[in-house]
């Protein structure tokens, strides 16, 4: 799974310099978690940045988890 091409995230150097964005949209991924880190719910990142889909934001984080967790010995 982890080898996979992650689905929901990008970077492009032409978009926001090569930040991870969601893709299809310019909402950068770190701004899900500043939201989360804020104490602010995915329902409220949600309504603030439309373009980006509940199951995106989910498989997105998801995706973070695994990688974290894979990094733990």
């Amino acid at each position: 799974m982890l080898a996979q091409k992650n689905e929901v995230i990008t970077k492009d150097p032409d978009i926001l310099g090569g930040t991870p964005v969601f893709r299809g949209t310019r909402v950068p991924f770190q701004t899900l978690l500043a939201y989360l880190e804020g104490g602010q719910t995915l329902h409220e990142f949600l309504e603030d940045f439309p373009t980006v889909t509940r199951e995106a934001a989910v498989h997105a984080l998801e995706h973070a988890k695994s990688l974290v967790v894979s990094q733990i010995r």
